[in-house]
């Protein structure tokens, strides 16, 4: 039977509906479908039906909840008698007349069972002359009289040779009628949750378009037990859709929303059908559900907290067992081991708090917080119950400064261990709420500082910006006030600068600009005092190394030369010392007066390598570690964390991985609530990564993103590689030379050594020694001004290719391999091609590193450049990976069907490019020249003896391949 393609993830159910619909004669069966709203029963009755239709059978609908009768055998007859009057053949008069007469001669009481023996007689005799099957769904809808009669009707006067297929929600305590359903049927199949694969594949199929995992897993979490209900995935999918959550970068669909705010759409018909299945909810229960949702949704509410509620507040009688309990009832709310009250489908919290209502949501929290503080005192209430601090924020004007202001310290200072994120966001309340003259404020400021920085909780760090500024500009306002012979007293200076110092930290970390990036409400006072501490100055001079912006040199943060400074401050914790941040900043530069800081002898050389490669790849998180090591928190969930991460995946060669983090870090940064800015170098390296496999469209795509300011040498190779295989070669290499020395000037050499043997390559593939040459000289007056592995690395290739020096090439591949680069250990094999005696041993390297990396049309060309010079032939291998994915297996099986791309493209959700780049590889993978041999290899088992077919796929393709010989892998396996 062809696989279903319309139902995602429901296969063996439709097959198993199809069968029983196709059974005839003594083994024609019922079979009861049983499924919650929305896990697609209709979907899957309709395919089946649409299936049994076209293979030549006939299936029919019973409807017997829909009519007028009165509920039971009657309205089972009325039933019935349509179904009847669809089969025509002679003897349909007879038969419907049969029906109509019993039914009028046995209307009185006891002549239900005459009328259901008819009724089953009929249609037997109905269906030996003219076979048929039918389907009833939604069993749930039909009243418990009409259901009853249904069952008695299939367990006693059961039509012969009839197969049924009913469909409904699982019976309720109480529902007698779909009880009795149950019994009688044959077959109880339950429609089990999707798995979060068919999740993804029904995500695909809905937005047509590839998608980023991290939207699905998203979409998971938001949903929690309804997460393989399909009806609810589409739901958010919609509300997405509507609200223009989605942004498309690179052919792949991004969540641009935070995780939380994912909600299902707050149509009420559909959220009732999902939601509350005894019927649509009122217009107060849903006033009441919207209240409760936003009541749970900034703070933690238990039972206790609300039997503790004075009179005159909501008392318990209303509150919870008139709006509470049917919630939990109906399994909307969860009431934990410890009587904490949660939703349990997030999406749904979500939906209800877009709804209007009328019940003020304030005035709950303040009462729960009034209920404690009243009887313990604000301190004594926030320090024993600190989750206390979340009812203070969700109370807002309901409750004075002074009283709340008490309740969140208390609860901040005792939660800092055992809940850092409760108690970040109680600091972050209570800065809110003092004035920036408090002598409280800058204590309260470290406090939240130190905590964030402990915990690499960047965007908490940042949000103390704009209290900080306020605190640092409260001197300046107050000596504007008391005139100019007054002298303002800064409160606790040092610690202020230290928490600007965190905040720049933090910026850095989100890929924003300190010390630019001060908020408007700090006003010029504010954005001036940021900008006289030091540290953020330092943090500053780090923009535009690190690829954030442009390069904005300033006054002291050149690296002193000699031993100016001799390591980090006493007590500096995980924050850089002003030495720290000059070896930060002066890496990008060259190695003449960097801060001696470092380590002594080989310790110091290894820690300052490892600098350099993360400053060359502007890779901010990597180049804190080597700099800190332990004393570094860690990136966190930040933008520089997921870019560290990308850099990781690109330097292994795992470019997919690399391009998902790349979409990720663009996503991120037009996400509302999140503060992240652009990263460029991601820019650089995603532009690059499809440059190199060929997708010059996408390639451009980023490139455009970065602005024409940005010079750093990483964008300036992304730029050659794209002009160059667009074919602007000449303006290409002039380009990149002038964005060399535009970097030069700006002191940032780190990197330049990519864009030259770029540059190099380049020069070889035109046949322009001139410009080899010079691109080697620079090479080498590179490497003595910094002298970092990679410079080295570069001049030992650049030896190689130009001089046709074998073993400097060779030792240029030996150091790359050692440091783990790919697509430079690529390089290096087409180098050693092109100058090496064992040339075809290298070119086969560099096809199988090609491969590993899919690279496309700019390594292709290059690969054929060398064959027509050197008359080579192009070996034919296989990647280390031998056995083709279910993707793979299912284009394969299109293939040898005979559908074209534009079919498959169809069929799978992939554009007709995409065909063609996965129909190369699977060429590529497999040793086929063409689709023939492709469908030939696949028909008469040749991929499966090579064992490039799981086990799975030939057991789903029924045997049909060949066994493996004694000589093949799987029979010494």
């Amino acid at each position: 039977m062809p696989k279903c393609g319309s139902v995602v993830g429901r296969d063996s159910e439709i097959r198993e509906v199809t069968d029983t619909l196709v059974s005839t004669g003594a083994s024609a069966r019922t079979l009861l479908l049983v499924g919650g709203a929305g896990t697609g029963k209709t979907a899957v009755l309709e395919q089946a039906r649409r299936t049994v239709v076209g293979q030549g059978a006939r299936v029919l609908r019973l409807r017997c909840h829909d009519g007028a009768a009165a509920p039971g055998a009657a309205a089972l007859a009325d039933g019935v008698h349509q179904v009847l009057t669809t089969v025509h053949d002679r003897w349909s008069p007879a038969r419907t007349g049969a029906v109509r007469r019993t039914r009028l001669r046995n209307s009185g009481r006891g002549g239900e069972l005459t009328l259901l023996s008819t009724l089953g007689e009929v249609i037997g005799d109905a269906a030996r002359h003219l076979p048929f099957a039918l389907l009833i769904d939604d069993v749930e809808r039909m009243p418990s009289p009409t259901a009853s009669a249904l069952g008695l009707l299939l367990r006693v006067f059961r039509p012969v040779g009839v197969p049924m297929v009913l469909a409904g929600r699982p019976a309720h305590p109480g529902d007698e009628g779909v009880r009795q359903l149950t019994v009688a049927a044959d077959r109880l199949l339950e429609l089990p949750p999707l798995r979060p694969a068919d999740v993804e594949a029904l995500v695909v199929r809905r937005l047509g378009r590839p998608v980023e995992p991290a939207l699905v897993t998203a979409v998971l979490r938001a949903l929690g037990p309804m997460a393989g209900t399909p009806e609810a995935v589409l739901s958010v999918l919609d509300s997405m859709a509507e609200r223009g959550d989605f942004l498309e970068l690179d052919g792949h669909v991004c969540l641009t929303e935070p995780e939380h705010a994912l909600r299902l759409t707050t149509d009420v018909a559909r959220l009732s059908r999902l939601c509350r299945p005894a019927g649509p909810p009122g217009a107060a229960a849903l006033d009441a559900a919207a209240a409760v949702a936003r009541n749970l949704e900034h703070a933690e509410i238990r039972l206790d907290d609300l039997h503790r509620l004075k009179p005159g507040g909501p008392r318990r009688a209303g509150l919870v067992d008139r709006t509470l309990t049917p919630l939990v009832a109906d399994g909307i709310l969860t009431v934990d081991e410890d009587r904490r009250i949660a939703f349990a489908v997030p999406a749904l919290a979500a939906a209800l708090r877009a709804l209007p209502t009328r019940h003020a949501v304030s005035s709950l929290h303040a009462l729960i917080t009034r209920s404690l503080t009243d009887r313990l005192g604000a301190e004594t209430a926030g320090g024993g119950c600190p989750r206390l601090a979340d009812h203070v924020a969700a109370a807002g004007a309901e409750l004075d400064d002074a009283l709340a202001v008490d309740v969140l310290l208390a609860a901040a200072r005792t939660d800092a261990r055992s809940d850092w994120s409760r108690s970040v966001r109680a600091y972050s309340s209570a800065l809110r709420r003092l004035p920036p003259h408090d002598h409280r404020t800058p204590g309260v400021l470290r406090e939240s500082a130190e905590l964030s920085l402990r915990h690499a909780d960047h965007p908490g760090a940042l949000a103390l910006g704009e209290p900080l500024f306020a605190c640092l500009a409260a001197p300046s306002a107050e000596q504007d006030r008391e005139g100019p012979g007054y002298t303002a007293a800064v409160p606790d200076r040092e610690g202020l600068e230290h928490v600007a110092g965190v905040w720049a930290l933090a910026a850095l970390h989100e890929h924003r600009l300190p010390p630019c990036d001060v908020d408007a409400d700090a006003g010029p006072r504010g954005r001036a005092a940021v900008e006289c501490v030091p540290a953020v100055a330092g943090f500053g001079a780090l923009v535009g190394p690190y690829g954030l912006g442009p390069v904005t040199p300033r006054p002291g943060t050149e690296a002193p030369r000699g031993p100016a400074t001799a390591g980090p401050r006493p007590g500096s914790g995980p924050l850089p010392s002003a030495a720290e941040l000059r070896l930060l900043a002066g890496a990008a530069g060259s190695r003449a007066g960097l801060p001696d800081v470092l380590p002594p002898g080989a310790d110091g050389v290894r820690t300052l390598d490892r600098l350099r490669n993360a400053t060359a790849y502007a890779d901010l998180a990597g180049a804190l570690t080597c700099v800190l090591g332990d004393r570094y928190p860690g990136a966190g969930n930040s933008t520089a964390g997921l870019y560290h991460a990308m850099v990781r995946a690109y330097l292994q060669g795992d470019w997919d991985r690399a391009l998902a983090s790349a979409r990720r870090i663009e996503a991120r940064s037009r996400t509302r609530g999140i503060a992240a800015g652009p990263a460029q170098a991601a820019r650089a390296l995603a532009a690059d990564i499809h440059c190199a496999r060929g997708e010059l469209g996408y390639a451009r795509a980023w490139l455009e993103l970065v602005p024409g300011t940005v010079a750093h040498p990483l964008v300036a190779w992304a730029r050659l590689g794209v002009r160059y295989w667009s074919g602007q070669v000449e303006e290409a290499m002039e380009e990149a030379l002038d964005e060399v020395r535009r970097a030069r000037r700006s002191g940032l050499l780190s990197g330049i050594e990519k864009v030259l043997v770029r540059y190099l390559s380049f020069a070889l593939l035109e046949a322009v020694p001139q410009a080899m040459e010079r691109a080697l000289d620079e090479l080498e007056a590179l490497d003595e001004e910094v002298g970092s592995p990679m410079t080295r690395e570069a001049v030992l290739l650049g030896r190689g290719v130009v001089r046709r020096d074998v073993d400097s090439a060779l030792a240029a591949l030996r150091a790359v391999r050692r440091r783990g680069d790919a697509y430079l250990e690529l390089l290096c094999h087409l180098g050693l091609a092109e100058i090496g005696d064992d040339s075809e041993r290298w070119l086969a390297e560099a096809t199988r590193g090609a491969q590993a990396l899919g690279i496309g049309r700019a390594t292709r060309t290059s690969l054929g450049h060398m064959k027509r010079r050197r008359t080579l032939v192009l070996p034919r291998v296989r990647p280390a990976r031998d056995e083709l994915s279910e993707k793979d297996i299912e284009l394969t099986t299109m293939v040898s069907r005979g559908a074209t791309n534009r079919q498959i493209a169809a069929r799978l959700v992939w554009s007709e490019k995409t065909v063609e780049r996965r129909l190369t590889r699977l060429f590529q993978r497999t040793g086929c020249r063409s689709r023939v041999e492709l469908a030939a290899a696949w028909l008469d088992g040749s991929l499966a003896r090579r064992d490039l077919v799981p086990d799975g796929a030939r057991r789903a393709a029924g045997g049909s391949f060949p066994a493996p010989g004694p000589g093949t892998p799987s029979s010494r396996r």
